[in-house]
């Protein structure tokens, strides 16, 4: 089977802003994962607030390129037939950075009490999740570039997504069956909720990349 072309390969330009805004996912995704990882060890730290700063920071930068690349496919009339997949691409990909961003203000805001007999489970999560994540950028990066490649990294994603619910489900069982105060076991639980929401978002995305990707290559 021949390789499919890319889909801007002549929009060299615009080409190089995608891959772009897809790096702040990724981006975003390891500063996340280190804002966790800092919050265990340090609590709300100065360090901890950085990482939220940086969250924010990546938050922007690829509003602003998402907003960008959606203005030249208009302006430029580029792919007429695929550009309402591509724009909704574009938006659930973004809101995969905005989850990052809105949970590292909700530590902050309302600082879990996380004691250290769940910090392994809490990291284990927070990893998985981050993975689901950049796999499913790696399928979009596919869609644009390679798209026989999609399928592949979609499998992963739902590997992933599938290892994130069984640590959430295995961390919530743990602390619903502690001796921890009722109040403490619900904001665990939250919390660990609003971690795997960002492999739900990606397994989301790999759906809709799935239908896009027939939808191509029809």
């Amino acid at each position: 089977m021949s390789k499919s072309p890319a889909l801007f390969r002549k929009t060299r330009i615009l080409e190089g802003q995608i891959d772009e805004f897809l790096d702040c996912i990724t981006e975003a995704g390891l500063i996340f994962q280190r804002a966790i990882k800092i919050y265990l060890e340090q609590g709300a730290s100065d360090e901890f607030a950085a990482s939220t700063k940086q969250s924010n920071e990546i938050e922007t930068h690829g509003d602003n390129l998402r907003r960008i690349i959606e203005t030249q496919l208009y302006e430029q009339t580029l792919i007429p037939d695929l550009r309402a997949d591509v724009l909704k691409l574009l938006e659930d990909l973004d809101n995969l950075i905005n989850i990052i961003q809105a949970n590292c203000y909700r530590f902050t805001i309302e600082v879990p009490d996380i004691p250290p007999e769940y910090h392994k489970d809490f990291m284990d999560l927070t990893e998985t999740v981050v993975t689901c994540v950049d796999t499913v950028v790696m399928s979009a990066r596919a869609f644009f570039r390679n798209i026989e490649a999609v399928r592949d990294h979609n499998s992963k994603v739902m590997f992933y997504e599938t290892e994130a619910d069984k640590i959430s489900t295995k961390l919530k069982t743990k602390a619903f069956r502690s001796d921890l105060p009722k109040v403490e076991k619900i904001h665990l639980r939250y919390f660990v909720e609003r971690i795997d929401e960002l492999a739900n978002e990606a397994e989301d995305i790999a759906d809709s990349l799935a239908i896009f990707t027939i939808k191509r290559s029809i």
